[in-house]
């Protein structure tokens, strides 16, 4: 196909010296005849190889888009922290589109313009080599002028991205955060700051736009310039007789040719330069190794639930200069209540967080029945571990589908039952649809009372043997706390880990640790922690006084 449309210049010339001699019917018909031959094979042959490429980038997409995916949802929590989720969607949709595009689209012209170039390489040496030399010194002069221009291309395509994924930030915290932001009526402000990252992206655009109109000023200049050297030293090869008039035709034709090809491979190299940026990006997050050992194996089949917290020392991977847990050693006893209670920063939820396996410890370890929390298989640990926050997260869906969320085969009387527990069986009977009632976006429709029952439900659904509650029923009223903590701290034979800031909330815990700037300096009863009349104590009277 490549080369069959390489010798529709040839034939052209060749015509012309036909007619520019004694007429000869033959062989006009037979040039006629190859040249409808090559142009309805090359155009048949162009229109499958672009149909493939097609069907390339649209599979390529979706897979990309799926192991990204699937590479970030497995990152620990540092990455998440670190990284802004704008910046994550921005790569998942944008970048992801840039590079598959990129890679197939690429290679599909780029191969074709190589071949396309070699072949009328040769038939412009066939032609007349002095010409074909005096046309070749233009590619190195379109080369240093395109790799000039590269240079600075991809450094602003790469601030390029960086804007959009900085506005796409803007629009997500504001949605999240409305009910902030019309409670501090900050409408106008949040509105101003998006124009202002919309105004820059436009900024680096016209920027990038003006000097690629001032590239393709000088290119097309320097390219005119050639061409009229060119014609000058063809027509004296044609008064010298070192070629025809038909031969010069063709050799035009070539020229032009193939200098829409060069052009289109110096585009194409600089085209994939500009995608270095996006295809970087996704290909570092999507072999990117998370800080976070999940490929334990352990999974018994009976668990008591005994935590050990052994000597653990903790610095978050972003302030390793901050030792935020020091030297913490905790007993989590099967049956028993154990509070952890502290000023905000003491460390608490750091404790939740270890134990839950978010982040690896810096020394020390954690340990589940004598052995490390890492070696228990992902599913079985935070099966048998669940944690209930203080603000839950639910999810769109129905109320069913947030109990049993990454739970499968649930019947519907273990959905009840983990309800019920939850307090939560009461006013899920009371909407419209009972347990298919729609909770909205993030919960929306329910109160912050309502979504802290679901949480506990859909802990409770998987029969955890260490069951962690931080500050889980804040919202609910003191009535509903006391029916819940009846239920969940009495009588059972797991592991109850409570935090909370109400000191009522944890009196009755078998066993009270007090945390101060990341060390344990009190543990005990309530009663025998209000006779020493120490830091709990003094957490107590705050509390009292609040």
């Amino acid at each position: 196909m490549i080369h069959g449309e390489t010798l529709l210049p040839y034939y052209t010339g060749r015509l012309i010296d036909i007619l520019g001699t004694k007429y000869d019917l033959d062989a006009f018909t037979w040039a006629i005849f190859l040249v409808c031959v090559v142009s309805v094979g090359g155009s048949f042959s162009a229109g499958c190889r672009g149909g493939l490429f097609t069907l390339s980038i649209s599979r390529m997409i979706i897979r990309i888009r799926g192991l990204l995916f699937s590479s970030l949802v497995q990152q620990d929590l540092a990455f998440f922290q670190e990284v802004k989720t704008g910046d994550l969607t921005s790569r998942l949709s944008k970048d992801t589109t840039m590079m598959s595009d990129a890679v197939p689209l690429n290679a599909n012209v780029f191969l074709r313009s190589l071949f396309k170039v070699i072949g009328l390489y040769a038939f412009m040496l066939r032609l007349s080599w002095r010409l074909t030399v005096l046309t070749s010194i233009e590619v190195p002069i379109m080369l240093a002028a395109q790799k000039f221009y590269d240079v600075r291309h991809k450094r602003l395509l790469q601030a390029i991205q960086d804007s959009i994924a900085c506005s796409g930030e803007v629009v997500r915290e504001t949605v999240s955060s409305i009910e902030t932001v019309r409670s501090f009526a900050t409408e106008g402000e949040e509105s101003q700051r998006y124009d202002a990252n919309l105004n820059k992206t436009h900024q680096l655009k016209n920027q990038k736009d003006m000097e690629r109109a001032f590239y393709l000023l000088i290119r097309r200049l320097l390219h005119l310039g050639l061409k009229l050297i060119m014609l000058y030293c063809g027509y004296q090869q044609i008064l010298t007789g070192l070629v025809t008039k038909g031969n010069l035709v063709s050799f035009i034709l070539y020229q032009m040719e193939v200098g829409i090809y060069v052009q289109t491979l110096m585009y194409m190299y600089g085209d994939v330069l500009s995608n270095v940026g996006a295809a970087k990006k996704v290909f570092e997050y999507l072999y990117r190794q998370p800080a976070i050992y999940t490929e334990g194996i352990w999974a018994p089949k009976f668990l008591e639930g005994h935590v050990s917290f052994r000597s653990v020392f903790f610095a978050y991977p972003s302030r390793p200069e901050i030792q935020v847990l020091q030297n913490v050693c905790l007993e989590l006893c099967p049956g028993e209540v154990t509070a952890l209670v502290g000023l905000n920063g003491s460390g608490k939820s750091t404790c939740v967080a270890l134990l839950k396996h978010f982040f690896e410890i810096e020394e020390g370890e954690i340990v589940l029945d004598g052995t490390p929390i890492q070696e228990y298989e992902h599913k079985y640990f935070h099966r048998r571990v669940a944690l209930v926050n203080q603000e839950p997260v639910l999810f769109s869906g129905s109320i069913w589908d947030n109990i049993t969320y990454g739970m499968e085969g649930c019947t519907k009387e273990e959905v009840v039952a983990a309800a019920e527990e939850a307090n939560a069986l009461g006013f899920i009977s009371e909407l419209e649809g009972g347990f298919n009632a729609d909770v909205g976006e993030k919960g929306g429709q329910l109160s912050a009372g309502q979504k802290q029952r679901l949480a506990i439900a859909r802990a409770l659904i998987r029969k955890p043997k260490v069951l962690i509650l931080d500050e889980a029923t804040s919202a609910l009223d003191v009535e509903s706390e006391a029916a819940i903590q009846q239920s969940l701290l009495k009588g059972r034979s797991r592991t109850v880990l409570v935090i909370a800031h109400r000191m009522q909330t944890v009196e009755n815990a078998d066993k009270i640790v007090v945390l101060e700037n990341g060390v344990i300096v009190e543990e005990g009863t309530h009663v025998q922690l209000m006779d020493l009349k120490g830091a709990y104590y003094r957490l107590v009277q705050r509390s009292q006084m609040e």
